[in-house]
């Protein structure tokens, strides 16, 4: 089965195109970190009007690299939600216009859940995967949980952020440093040069019992710091941003390692933005007792890839979308249900 994955949830529009026996064949993206940096976040909108723009090139981009057509194609697959409801219409009107065009079955994604799936992509390439069951750290811009995994659609929500989800919280102290957008990854690389032993900032959560995460206090702790310090020095900005990063990572692994030691479930899958972070992976890695899997780092932001292989794995299993279009801002992952 050919599938063609189509991701627009927020401000990143991803088409690929992954084969149920061959693998990925072709995947393509496009960021519009440039048309967003101006405004220091995404404009829900233009994101829009740029995903309409981007779509039809893309897929004919993907289509050239895997040397097939629309004629080739045995499904649809696309992001349903969450995200952005204006962005996920534009990609799920696509989508649901070019199946029923070709006569070929579609299918909406959750993008979490595609997330979550992304690295057992590396076990379907021959790469060894993670076993089920396992547990799941989803850790993104607009997420934080910890889900316990033991099938696909099989899903037991153990922990969430009741606030800011650690993704945010990260380009929100990005901000308050003036690093520019986006800020996860700017706050990162300058953390590698700051001072772990001048700030320890708070751990919010972590003393009393319980999976959930909550970030709004840390970043209020570090928007307090950088006041009574301005005007701040490259120095201050490094110091302050090791100190934020310390805390979130710690944060993440006294979860991860509790919700392991609660279920007696020894794998845990790192997946979503934030799980690029490199000190965050090599923590992870060294604090748990069982094996930590994440997908590449082209695979942990949004990308059409995920998409293609969650909905080719549903499409597989038989799963269908009426024809009517249906997209949630909102959509909790344990709505979901096997395929």
């Amino acid at each position: 089965m050919l599938t063609l994955g189509i991701e627009t949830s927020c401000d990143e529009t991803g088409v690929a195109l992954y084969h149920a026996t061959d693998g990925l064949l072709a995947d393509v993206l496009f960021s519009q970190v440039d048309i967003h940096a101006k405004y220091g976040g995404v404009v829900p909108e233009l994101a829009s009007r740029d995903h309409i723009r981007k779509l039809v090139p893309l897929c004919r981009d993907v289509l050239t690299q895997a040397g097939k057509s629309l004629a080739d194609l045995d499904g649809v697959a696309y992001t349903a939600g969450p995200g952005l409801l204006g962005a996920l219409l534009v990609g799920a009107s696509f989508a649901r216009s070019l199946a029923w065009g070709l006569d070929i079955p579609a299918v909406g994604v959750h993008h979490m859940e595609a997330h979550l799936l992304a690295p057992l992509m590396e076990k379907d390439s021959g790469t060894v995967g993670p076993p089920l069951p396992f547990i799941a750290l989803l850790v993104s811009g607009g997420h934080t949980q910890l889900v316990e995994v033991n099938g696909i659609g099989d899903y037991r929500l153990l922990g969430e952020s009741l606030d800011d989800a650690a993704g945010e919280a990260f380009d929100k102290a990005a901000k308050m440093l003036d690093l520019g957008y986006p800020g996860g990854p700017l706050l990162a690389r300058c953390a590698e040069n700051g001072d772990p032993t001048r700030f320890r900032f708070p751990r919010p959560m972590t003393d009393r019992p319980g999976l959930d995460f909550s970030f709004s206090g840390l970043k209020t702790f570090t928007l307090n710091t950088v006041r009574d310090l301005s005007p701040l020095t490259d120095k201050d900005r490094a110091d302050i941003a090791r100190a934020f990063e310390d805390a979130v990572i710690d944060t993440l692994a006294i979860k991860c390692l509790r919700a392991v030691k609660e279920t007696g479930v020894p794998h845990l899958v790192l997946a979503g933005g934030v799980s690029a972070n490199r000190r965050l992976r090599e923590r992870l890695s060294a604090e748990l007792p069982g094996t930590t899997y994440y997908a590449k780092p082209e695979l942990c932001t949004d990308n059409g890839a995920m998409i293609a292989y969650a909905g080719c794995l549903r499409l597989q299993a038989g799963h269908r979308e009426p024809l009517a279009i249906v997209v949630r801002a909102r959509w909790p992952i344990t709505e979901l249900s096997p395929p």
